[in-house]
């Protein structure tokens, strides 16, 4: 069975993780979706908003950067020619490309623009802008190569007009990374030819993402928590019913044994009965007739006990209460009980009642009570000693009876008080019993109202606390 249950355990560890690796690709598949979905909206939006700005605008929105690159062209056109150094060279280049790159970054005003545009159509503004120059040449005497990085599959940008033409359109490729190319444009005038890119980032892209796929992650991870949460409850459910099954099976054959106890000794007895000598001894057969009815006091408890437990899952629990006396109920049952099963133990009692009277079951209350001090003397490695104390509080009485048995481990006290259970060593019950002595309490306690609670330590004895309203 052990072997059983971990083979289901196990298949539904794998069923679930499984279902874990293939959430993860379909979230990340989602992501991906999204991603690229982010992506094509806004190269559309890109689009749409550099032909809406070359409507409004009839000159080149470059102009103002032009006439300032070129007048700086002019300067660094006369002095290139004159540098003979090949290390003053490149620094003098480096130079040029730093001054052309802050001066494009800094003047140009098309990322306003497109702040303001995907603003009127309700998306994210919020974005970083970066001009790169991928070729680049001032023109002198000679040209003089800045930069040259830029290529359409191995070939040079296309040449410039004076007037500029606009390599202008948007793209998205997996080399960018989280950038998206708006525009490639191509300047060029008196003293130079350049080609650069216009980049837009944005600055939460990753946030953006993360909301546009926010119910479909929701719903991944609700479906994921559900499945979850059936299988656990499946597995518990499962432990449950075998747990009630084996508690069953051993009620069964603690029952069987219990019944043939008292069958045995009875036939035993009546073979005795047939015996020629046995019957000429009137001693004899006294004795046996009173061992035989004695067994069979006990085998009608057992019966009866069985009986009802039956009816009490059948029907509500039914009680006859009365006033009654309680210090003087507890002095009865004590007294009944030191001159029959607890003749071996040492009682001592304390009560506080002060002549209360409460509203009982006089012999439920009797059984419940019994089963207590019975269960005290029972699972007693020693010679049993057993205290009570008595008293009222808040409305309620409280019978406390503790013993010096081999007490009760934290595991077995949350289903003492279950139908059937029985504390073990390993899968061997060192004591008889049904399995209904602690459940038969528990369910009288509750029919008058009251609960009873367990305190205890292995090796150190139990406390069983009865409450009932008065």
């Amino acid at each position: 069975m052990m072997k059983k249950r971990n083979t289901i355990l196990l298949l539904g560890i794998t069923a679930i993780a499984i279902l874990i690796i293939a959430q993860i690709i379909i979230i990340r598949g989602i992501l991906k979706q999204n991603h690229e979905m982010l992506y094509l909206r806004y190269r559309l939006l890109s689009q749409e908003a550099l032909v809406s700005l070359r409507r409004q605008y009839k000159v080149d929105v470059y102009d103002t950067v032009r006439f300032i690159l070129d007048e700086y062209s002019r300067e660094v056109a006369a002095e290139l020619p004159l540098i003979r150094d090949e290390a003053e060279m490149n620094r003098k280049k480096g130079e040029i490309l730093d001054y052309f790159t802050m001066t494009l970054n800094q003047e140009e005003y098309l990322s306003d623009y497109l702040s303001a545009y995907f603003e009127r159509m309700g998306v994210e503004k919020d974005f970083t802008s970066r001009i790169e120059i991928r070729n680049l040449e001032i023109i002198s005497t000679d040209t003089f190569p800045i930069i040259r990085t830029f290529s359409f599959f191995g070939k040079q940008p296309p040449e410039q007009t004076g007037g500029g033409k606009t390599a202008a359109r948007t793209d998205i490729s997996p080399a960018a990374g989280s950038r998206l190319l708006v525009e490639r444009r191509g300047l060029e005038d008196n003293y130079y030819s350049l080609f650069f890119e216009f980049f837009i980032d944005f600055s939460d892209k990753r946030k953006m993402v993360l909301q546009a796929s926010s119910a479909s992650l929701a719903m991944s991870l609700f479906s994921l928590v559900i499945v979850v949460a059936i299988f656990m409850l499946t597995y518990k459910n499962l432990m449950e019913e075998k747990r009630l099954s084996d508690l069953k099976t051993d009620f069964i054959n603690n029952m069987t044994h219990e019944l043939k106890t008292p069958l045995a000794t009875i036939t035993v007895a009546g073979k005795t009965l047939e015996m020629e000598r046995i019957r000429q001894d009137d001693a004899k057969v006294l004795e046996t007739a009173k061992l035989i009815g004695k067994q069979s006091v006990h085998l009608n408890q057992l019966i009866n006990m069985i009986l009802e437990i039956s009816m009490w899952e059948r029907t509500e629990f039914q009680l006859d209460k009365k006033k009654a006396v309680i210090e003087e109920v507890m002095n009865d049952i004590v007294y009944s009980f030191r001159i029959g099963p607890g003749n071996s133990a040492t009682i001592t009692q304390n009560y506080s009642f002060n002549g209360l009277e409460a509203d009982i079951d006089l012999v439920y209350f009797i059984t419940m009570i019994n089963n207590l001090l019975s269960n005290a003397v029972k699972y007693s490695a020693r010679d049993p000693v057993i205290n009570i104390e008595g008293f009222a509080e808040n409305g309620k009485i409280f019978v406390r009876i503790a013993d010096n048995g081999i007490g009760i481990s934290k595991s077995d006290q949350k289903h003492i008080f279950e139908k059937f259970y029985r504390t073990s060593s390993g899968n061997i019950h060192k004591y008889k019993g049904l399995g209904l002595g602690l459940y038969y309490v528990k369910k009288i306690a509750a029919a008058h109202g009251g609960d009873v609670t367990v305190s205890s330590k292995p090796g150190k004895g139990s406390i069983f606390t009865v409450t009932i309203p008065y």
